[in-house]
């Protein structure tokens, strides 16, 4: 592979011991300054419009860890963080979050975490719902363990990742799923996650037995079909006797009193009616 070539895959950064480690040679090397390449101190080289945060990190003598990893592995996050997270065994430098636990390797290219460590670093960095989903995805989509997380935090003593760890649920399939959970969990509002209803199919959270809250993703409604698909299944709920709430993402982010209001009339009036 040419050295160029290389280099974008890595991110656009890298220190001289991983280019020789790779099979490049001091001549090979010295070709990336004469093509544009930076670099801005012994050992490391940067290309012309590198990625910035993978910059900082490689001259920190870091890798990228917590949210600032997340978009690395396509972990869920709804927002960027503020400032740059970065996994360091040493204690120089300032201007970012310092996660000093490194307990595995990182990516094979790039200066970043493992997908490991930077759900644990999130765990007890990164208030829930944002670490919650951040670690359910992590679990959904790159087989983690959650076995292996525990033994982890449990060898640290880590009160508040342990608890965040605990409040997991797996079933949710996407970040305003987990959102949702959390809202309703800290509201006192009991809830059953993607349950499955003879006759209608599998809903987002079924409440008291009877109510059925779905959240539509941003490519609902997209195709007729699915149109058609939704009119079927909100009328089998009703003729089953389901009551039913459909929200969008920006509800559960945005609007949060309204639907819990409209959650609690809805347990209301049922309850009143059951009396």
């Amino acid at each position: 592979m040419d050295i160029f070539d290389y280099l974008k895959q890595a991110g656009g950064v890298a220190r001289t011991s991983q280019l020789r480690n790779a099979g490049f040679s001091k001549r090979e090397i010295a070709k990336l300054l004469d093509h544009g390449a930076m670099q801005p101190r012994r050992g490391i080289f940067l290309a012309p419009g590198c990625n910035k945060e993978l910059a900082a990190a490689i001259q920190h003598n870091g890798r990228l860890t917590c949210a600032s990893a997340a978009a690395h592995y396509g972990l869920w996050q709804r927002n960027p963080p503020n400032q740059l997270h970065l996994a360091c065994n040493h204690g120089h430098g300032a201007g970012f979050v310092r996660h000093r636990s490194i307990r595995f390797g990182g990516h094979p290219l790039l200066p970043v975490a493992g997908v490991a460590d930077v759900v644990l670093h999130s765990l007890g960095c990164l208030p829930p719902p944002a670490s919650t989903a951040l670690a359910t995805s992590a679990i959904r989509l790159h087989c983690l363990p959650v076995e292996l997380l525990k033994q982890q935090l449990l060898a640290d003593r880590s009160a508040p990742a342990l608890r965040a760890l605990r409040e997991l649920n797996l079933r949710a399939e996407s970040i305003v799923e987990v959102d949702a959970q959390h809202l309703f969990r800290t509201n006192g509002v009991a809830f059953e996650p993607q349950v499955f209803l003879p006759g209608i199919g599998r809903v987002d959270f079924l409440l008291s037995g009877f109510l059925i809250v779905e959240i539509d993703g941003f490519a609902f409604h997209s195709q007729r079909a699915d149109m058609l698909r939704d009119r079927d299944r909100n009328n089998s709920s009703t003729v089953k006797g389901y009551a039913v709430l459909r929200y969008m993402p920006e509800h559960i982010w945005f609007n949060q009193e309204r639907v819990l209001a409209d959650i609690r009339t809805a347990l209301a009036l049922r309850a009143r009616t059951a009396g």
